[in-house]
């Protein structure tokens, strides 16, 4: 079961709650590193070219609104950790997949350039985390983490996020401390989801 809607609580006492905001990885524009401004810059670039891509289906009549914002998430037998088709999600995998992974390639230090709906859902993958599956658990969760929910903390942060970034520090269900920064994804005057670009800090 996906976790209920939340949203962020504004606070009044927000010197207090600075260095809380700082740990659960959230940055002011000053407070960004280099990496971090390229891996900001680059989600924008990343988030618009997808925005795109998803108004041409919809113009040429390849999709729909209700469609690209279904959340009945269709589980795919035989798959753990589970995961899920929709009515989009073959049409992703042809259009969003260059996309992504030209994104990917643009800095070594990436290690995934994904877009997810506002549960989490991650329709298509890196080519790289797109292998097939194996029935290894290890091996699959690390290199078939495509068609999943990420609905985790860091996860559902990114998705639901509608500031024009967000940057966490989390610990990857594959064991690396890995930094997230997201961006929104808005199609059509609504909020379908965001990009997401995880990076290690050296």
């Amino acid at each position: 079961m996906l976790p209920t809607r939340f949203a962020l609580r504004p606070t009044v006492l927000a010197a207090l709650c600075l260095c809380l905001l700082l740990s659960a990885g959230t940055a002011r524009a000053a407070e960004l590193s280099p990496l971090d401004q390229k891996a900001k810059k680059l989600a924008r670039q990343c988030a618009d070219k997808i925005t795109r891509q998803f108004d041409l289906l919809l113009t040429s009549g390849r999709l729909t609104l209700p469609q690209l914002f279904d959340t009945f998430y269709i589980p795919i037998p035989g798959t753990d950790p589970q995961k899920f088709h929709t009515q989009y999600d073959r049409l992703t995998d042809g259009v969003l997949l260059p996309i992504l992974d030209s994104c990917l390639a643009a800095d070594k230090r990436f290690i995934f350039v994904v877009a997810v709906d506002r549960n989490g859902y991650l329709p298509t993958h890196n080519s790289k985390y797109s292998q097939p599956m194996t029935g290894d658990g290890d091996h699959d969760t690390k290199w078939n983490r495509t068609k999943r929910i990420f609905n985790d903390r860091t996860g559902l942060a990114a998705a639901r996020n509608i500031k024009p970034y967000l940057l966490q520090r989390y610990s990857r269900d594959t064991g690396e401390v890995m930094t997230d920064l997201s961006v929104p994804v808005w199609i059509q005057g609504r909020h379908w989801g965001a990009v997401r670009i995880g990076y290690m800090k050296q």
